[in-house]
């Protein structure tokens, strides 16, 4: 008798492949987004945080294992000191072939003296956070950014040959208004534009059912002018995609608190402390940074890992509602969403 196949170490209880790791290399960032962040906040101490070949042999081990897309995070990642050398180093993976996907999200900042770079390290694609077109506004929601200088960033990695999905978070009073100035900006240049509902994560000074606006409140709006055409097309993450019949261009929405997508989850994350997250909306968590320095061998690592896989959570219990707490504690900005 043929003995049975030894479980994936990739795989959980409910037979989910995960094969998608999000890597945040810092919780700092350059802005103070008012979905994402307080307006004062306190980051880690620089020592908590893994340094770059830590974070390298932490994202080999995953990769050894099964992931074949990971992306790097923050808070913003292109503020982390030595982030290119980290992206170099990567690109190994991406040339043997082990790892389909090097990318990133950012908030365009830092992008243009970074992005010819980073397409040298074979990353493709970058996701870019971008919530509204005009420059006021885009202060009031990033507290101090300006809005030339992401622009200047979405042309830069153009220019560079690497294709831009912008992400705006769906926010009440805001994005209705915006929306197709939003679609036609983004469609005009040839990006996809993504829609992602706003997450109770870690108090940000306001009430998070005033921020609050379902995706299907925004889809109606948009299908109302524009006509919709469904598709079965993905790119690997929870954004469920149709196209707009008069652009030809994508628009994504990933929503997290009015449709559940749990079932077909395929993703885990990890902060820049090194702890593993295999849910972003619970606290189940598993210390990598004790194996990852205990020993030189990855054995102890991989155990810890494949573990906690096994381990991961059906899915996120996230509530929005008037008065009640954020259902975390952490920032969004600890694991990059």
């Amino acid at each position: 008798m043929r003995p049975s196949p030894a479980p994936c170490a990739m795989a959980d209880l409910f037979g989910r492949r995960i094969t998608y790791l999000r890597l945040s290399v810092t919780d700092r960032c350059d802005l103070r987004c008012v979905y994402c962040m307080a307006e004062d906040m306190t980051f880690l101490p620089r020592d908590q945080v893994l340094s770059i070949e830590e974070l390298d042999r932490l994202a080999s081990a995953f990769i050894a294992m099964g992931v074949t897309k990971l992306r790097l995070t923050g808070g913003e990642p292109l503020v982390r000191k030595g982030i290119m050398d980290l992206f170099a180093g990567l690109s190994r993976h991406l040339a043997c072939g082990a790892l389909k996907e090097l990318t990133l999200t950012t908030n365009g900042t830092q992008l243009a003296r970074h992005a010819q770079a980073l397409a040298q390290c074979g990353v493709k694609r970058v996701n870019v956070s971008l919530d509204t077109l005009d420059a006021a506004r885009f202060r009031a929601l990033t507290r101090r950014g300006t809005l030339g200088q992401v622009m200047e960033g979405i042309g830069a990695a153009q220019e560079a040959g690497l294709k831009v999905k912008l992400n705006a978070v769906a926010l009440a009073g805001s994005t209705e208004h915006e929306v197709f100035d939003l679609i036609a900006f983004a469609h005009g240049r040839g990006m996809d534009l993504t829609f992602i509902e706003t997450m109770p994560l870690g108090d940000v000074g306001v009430d998070r059912i005033d921020q609050y606006l379902p995706l299907d409140r925004l889809r109606a709006c948009i299908a109302a002018r524009l006509p919709l055409v469904e598709t079965s097309e993905r790119t690997g993450g929870p954004a469920h995609y149709v196209r707009v019949a008069q652009t030809g261009g994508r628009i994504g929405f990933i929503t997290p608190m009015s449709h559940s997508f749990c079932e077909s989850c395929n993703r885990v994350r990890v902060s820049a402390t090194g702890v593993l997250y295999t849910c972003l909306g619970q606290e189940d968590a598993v210390d990598l940074k004790t194996p990852l320095r205990a020993s030189p061998d990855d054995g102890p690592l991989r155990a810890a890992i494949a573990g906690a896989i096994r381990a991961k959570p059906r899915g996120h219990d996230f509530v929005i509602d008037r008065g009640v707490a954020p259902a975390l504690a952490r920032h969004m900005s600890a694991l990059g969403g």
